[in-house]
């Protein structure tokens, strides 16, 4: 029982690793000039839909 246990959590360690290492390649591979679109996308989308 333990066992099986145990492999579930490795299996989510390593899937969860698959995923942060997938983003941050993504991450990387984006131009400044990319990255500064989208922050200004970001922010006026906040100015759009402020929280209440």
């Amino acid at each position: 029982m333990w066992k099986i246990v145990g492999l579930a959590g490795l299996a989510g360690v390593t899937a969860t690793g698959v995923i942060i290492a997938r983003n941050h390649r993504q991450r990387t591979q984006r131009t400044p000039e990319e990255i500064h679109a989208k922050l200004r996308e970001r922010v006026a989308e906040a100015y759009e839909h402020p929280a209440a």
